[in-house]
């Protein structure tokens, strides 16, 4: 029964962590509606992939060391607040096609490494997330519990991991939203972009509480 209450509650928690605005969402946004969706799939999958390095400490209890370290949180702080920055930058660096047809050529997947790299680079480096993850496994995790009960709590939330950005990047991809979009693609590009260096600046300036 417990396992069954820490799985409802994981559930729960964590479909509303994902479907919160957050870096994550920002660069699959916007490797979908620039590069397609092979594209924006691909880092869908490195960011899910992201998530085993922080449920491997997590479930070796590391994840309070990390969140209540200082040092830690620091290096991770700019590590993560840097390449959210290179990502905005790269996005407002984007320029406007002259015609559709060009615009529509410009779009041409980036390698599937690179893809799968890049989301989980953002994943991993978010100094948030062992925070979230401290306090999630604080109320399902106990001292006594099966590695294979922790193993299928992991694999779940990568499943909804996946299922979540997958449906981000069908929803942009859809042929006629996705037209929508690309009629301003560059404007897009420039307010993710934006977005990226205002994440990426509030975690370098936000101090630390212990």
């Amino acid at each position: 029964m417990e396992f069954i209450h820490g799985l409802l509650v994981i559930t729960f928690i964590h479909i509303l962590a994902v479907a919160s605005p957050g870096p994550d969402f920002f660069l699959v946004s916007q490797q979908t509606l620039s590069n397609g969706k092979k594209a924006g799939l691909m880092c869908s999958i490195g960011i899910t992939l992201g998530l085993t390095v922080h449920l491997t400490y997590s479930a070796f209890g590391l994840a309070a060391i990390i969140a209540n370290s200082s040092n830690a949180l620091w290096v991770i702080k700019i590590l993560g607040g840097g390449y959210l920055i290179y990502l905005g930058i790269k996005g407002l660096q984007s320029k406007a096609s002259p015609s559709e047809a060009a615009q529509v050529k410009k779009a041409v997947p980036a390698s599937v490494k690179k893809s799968i790299g890049m989301g989980f680079l953002c994943n991993v480096l978010n100094p948030k997330v062992p925070i979230y993850f401290m306090s999630l496994f604080t109320l399902v995790l106990k001292p006594d519990m099966p590695l294979h009960h922790i193993a299928f709590y992991g694999l779940w939330m990568m499943l909804i991991q996946l299922s979540w950005f997958s449906f981000i990047v069908l929803l942009l991809s859809h042929p006629k939203i996705n037209k929508r979009f690309k009629q301003s693609g560059h404007i897009i590009d420039r307010v993710l972009g934006g977005a990226m260096i205002l994440l990426g600046l509030k975690l370098l300036l936000t101090r630390s509480t212990q």
